[in-house]
């Protein structure tokens, strides 16, 4: 039976439940302790678990993520929390140079069974310091796995999931779901490596994932009453990608939109273009279109930054275009 929860809760929950069932989790990261984190996921767990395996760490990325990687080579399994995905290039050393090629360097000899859980995304005028969608920058890097849990059913287990892959797994949680309600089933929808149909259509395949998810089904409601039966991707995972479900998807209705936070240039939305284009060009009826960030740092005022962020408008636009070529 479902339960409602906040995203910020059922987040709580998955961290709760992990370090409940085994005792090699801990959880390290600024402020994740006395404070409760900084966006509150962590709340209450420290006077649950004690100092011990929720640790609050200094203002050192590059220190503490590697402190994880020593941990999770010496059989534990640390979920780190990055504040916000631009701390991340402070520690970019330590995850893309030593936790994603551990495994290769020592002939399979070693695993990196690490967790890093980043905040990401605009919407919450943090400007061009607090804002990025990178998740395409360490879905380009060989070694690791990168999930964005748009859901909150995935929010609750997607991190169970990850703490029993043997190599390192990056979660992308988008600030701007914290608050947001909704069901909790209490199984995993799928496995996290594979994409999953939100919702049905022949018309076009509307293609999304973690904070654009929702815009994406609403514009897909909107469009159902236009007529346009929308299919829904929620990819759930970026790398490795799940081509084959969004392939199967082209095949049915024969049109794409992509809906991606990163930049245009150089987006994840482009390396699934380029894949639909390699691999199921003969089942297109119409150019792919992208919706992406603008091209430009997030600016602070709040209307700018809507303007620079995919909006429902911009989807039902690039939508309406692929479809003008329907018979």
């Amino acid at each position: 039976m479902s339960q409602q929860l906040t995203y910020r809760e059922a987040l709580r929950a998955g961290l709760d439940d992990a370090l409940s069932t085994d005792p090699r989790v801990l959880l390290m990261g600024e402020d994740v302790g006395r404070y409760g984190g900084c966006f509150a996921v962590s709340k209450g767990l420290l006077e649950r678990y004690g100092p011990e395996r929720i640790i609050d760490t200094p203002l050192c990325e590059s220190g503490f993520v590697g402190v994880g990687i020593g941990a999770a080579l010496g059989g534990l399994r640390p979920i780190v929390e990055v504040m916000t995905v631009n701390f991340s290039l402070l520690a970019m050393d330590q995850i893309v140079n030593t936790a994603a090629t551990l495994r290769h360097m020592s002939g399979g000899q070693y695993h990196v069974p690490l967790v890093i859980r980043m905040s990401c995304g605009g919407g919450r005028q943090l400007a061009a310091q607090h804002s990025h969608s990178w998740e395409n920058l360490y879905a380009h890097i060989p070694g690791l796995k990168v999930i964005s849990p748009a859901t909150h059913t995935d929010a609750r287990h997607m991190l169970g999931q990850a703490l029993a892959d043997p190599d390192p797994v990056i979660i992308f949680e988008h600030l701007m779901l914290l608050n947001d309600s909704g069901a909790v089933d209490p199984e995993p929808a799928a496995p996290m490596e594979r994409a999953l149909v939100r919702r049905p259509g022949r018309d076009l395949s509307l293609i999304s994932y973690g904070g654009s998810l929702p815009k994406t089904l609403d514009a897909a409601r909107q469009l159902a009453d236009e007529g346009i039966e929308a299919e829904v991707i929620d990819l759930r995972c970026l790398r490795p990608l799940d081509r084959g479900t969004v392939l199967e998807s082209i095949a049915r209705t024969h049109r794409a939109v992509i809906v991606d936070e990163g930049w245009y240039s150089g987006s994840l939305a482009a390396e699934i273009s380029a894949t639909i284009m390699e691999q199921g060009f003969w089942e297109l009826d119409a150019p792919i279109r992208r919706v992406c960030s603008a091209e430009v740092p997030f600016p602070y005022a709040a209307q700018l930054e809507q303007a620079c962020l995919p909006q429902v408008e911009a989807i039902l636009e690039a939508a309406r275009g692929v479809m003008e070529s329907r018979p």
